[in-house]
């Protein structure tokens, strides 16, 4: 009989991927089926656990179907996204939707806590910056703006962790989701009692913590007739997206930052303990096997692209739901370095590092007569760009040298984006042959936890990398004056921003 596979299921914003592999990282087969982010009011930003689920199980059983005849799966290792949270009552029913690392309607909560406790300190304990997208501040906002529903939760838990109850019966967080919550102690190892004291809940409120590379359970009788799976087939915890997205890469030596572009934008690297940035800048969030990820993330990379696709552009041609790239790339082409002038700030669902400003706003600034849709195409690419250097920067300052840049995500697509993004930063880019790399991630750390293999290092091996961009040294030089104004934009408009930010919550 042949080896056996392994499944990388990877849950992200926007859908659901199933990739079948070998256990030498051989991709056989893939599916991929999308679900949607929920906005109903300014500041939110959820999902349907049951609209998740039935996109999970879509994918899994199209790519069963795909297993060759005489070969078996052995495992499925998990990747989700973080930073979610959702609460479950005591028969496991979500009272809650999933509310996403998007959401910010906990903006003032987050004030209040910062009056409660100590920033630093909060920042020291966890890795996680006080900010409305970790989970102090979500269940903060549950307990005074729904106090009936708070009162009936029995575990405040995550996508992860609901996912994992369906698939296996078993509810548990692994610690890689645990220690982006905001609630994880990172040195201590368990749930942080000050932190809880402070948000109003017990540690008996949250799940048990096990490792990524543990077994949870067996796929439940139902689960695995959904999946087209036998019954009884592994499940492995593993971690939460962004750090998967490294290993995936093949980038966890110190030194290889990983530069990610998809719905969002993160850049990281890879630590073997726990390091954080004196400026609060960056979050350090654990992978496995006592290795760590430090990192710093953006909120608005593709979504800003898709927004302005749909919104500030003629209509596109294809079918609802679906994003025209191709035609916002090729209107942005046409443009010059620079955009005319025209400076974006994708802070459409307010922002993340390395500023933690929640508050801050979307803004298209220098518009003039003679400037049409190809400025404003173009400026969006840059201006996500621009924002990608800033966290390119803190993360090499707090956790670095970087010795090479991985680029990763949705945006490796695009040739255009890709130099552009090489000319705003200043580095040469490479790139991991692996297009899936959470789902790679998520399938090695079940390698590891069946025994086909040792340790990350050994995952981290499967991936090749080929060659990428060069800067272009006239348009960084022209970027790095951009840069500078794009900034002085940015810290100009503090006030604005908070201001706005509370009108829209009083206009709704």
């Amino acid at each position: 009989m042949s080896d056996p596979l392994v499944i990388g299921l990877d849950v992200g914003t926007s859908g659901a991927r199933a990739v079948l592999y070998t256990l030498a990282g051989e991709q056989i087969a893939e599916s991929h089926h999308n679900y949607p982010l929920e906005t109903p009011r300014p500041g939110m930003a959820e999902q349907d656990p049951d609209k998740v689920w039935a996109a999970v199980a879509r994918a899994v059983a199209a790519v069963a179907k795909s297993i060759p005849s005489g070969q078996s799966v052995a495992g499925i290792g998990v990747s989700t996204i973080f930073h979610t949270l959702l609460a479950v009552d005591g028969d496991g029913t979500p009272l809650t939707r999933s509310i996403t690392w998007a959401d910010t309607r906990a903006r003032r909560q987050v004030e209040k806590l910062k009056k409660d406790v100590d920033a630093t300190s909060f920042y020291q304990r966890t890795g996680c910056p006080l900010h409305p997208m970790y989970l102090p501040g979500k269940i903060r906002w549950l307990r005074e703006e729904a106090p009936d529903q708070f009162a009936r939760v029995a575990s405040f838990g995550s996508i992860k962790d609901e996912l994992l109850a369906r698939m296996t019966g078993r509810r548990v967080s692994d610690r890689s989701v645990a220690s982006a919550s905001g609630l994880y102690n990172l040195k201590e190892g368990q749930w942080d009692r000050t932190i809880l004291d402070a948000v109003g809940i017990s540690p008996e409120k949250l799940p048990e913590v096990v490792e990524p590379t543990d077994t949870v359970g067996d796929l439940t009788k139902d689960t695995a007739a959904a999946f087209g799976l036998p019954q009884g087939t592994p499940v492995i915890a593993g971690a939460g997206d962004g750090v998967l997205s490294s290993l995936g890469s093949g980038a966890i030596a110190p030194g290889q930052m990983t530069v990610m572009i998809g719905t969002s934008g993160a850049t990281r690297l890879a630590t073997e303990q726990p390091v954080l940035d004196r400026q609060g800048r960056t979050w350090c969030y654990y992978l496995a096997q006592g290795r760590w990820i430090t990192g710093a993330a953006i909120n608005n990379g593709g979504l800003a692209c898709h927004w302005v696709r749909d919104n500030l552009l003629p209509k596109p041609a294809s079918s609802a739901g679906e994003f025209d790239f191709a035609t916002l790339e090729a209107e942005a082409e046409q443009a010059k370095v620079g955009s005319g002038g025209v400076l974006f700030l994708p802070f459409l669902t307010g922002e993340r590092s390395p500023y933690w400003n929640a508050s801050a706003r979307g803004v298209i600034f220098g518009l003039a007569a003679h400037l049409g849709p190809p400025h404003v195409a173009r400026s969006v690419f840059e201006g996500v760009s621009f924002r990608m250097r800033s966290i390119v920067e803190a993360l090499d300052e707090t956790a670095g040298p970087t010795h090479e840049y991985r680029a990763t995500g949705g945006f490796t697509r695009s040739a255009f984006w890709l130099q552009m993004l090489c000319d705003v930063i200043g580095k040469e880019l490479v790139l991991p042959t692996v297009e899936e790399a959470s789902a790679l991630g998520a399938a090695g750390l079940a390698m590891i936890g069946l025994g086909a293999m040792k340790g990350l290092d050994d995952v981290a091996r499967l991936v090749a990398v080929k060659p990428g961009p060069t800067p272009n040294a006239d348009n960084h030089a022209l970027y790095d004056r951009i840069y500078q104004l794009y900034l002085d934009v940015y810290w100009a408009n503090q006030k604005s921003f908070a201001a706005i930010a509370a009108l829209q919550d009083e206009l709704g």
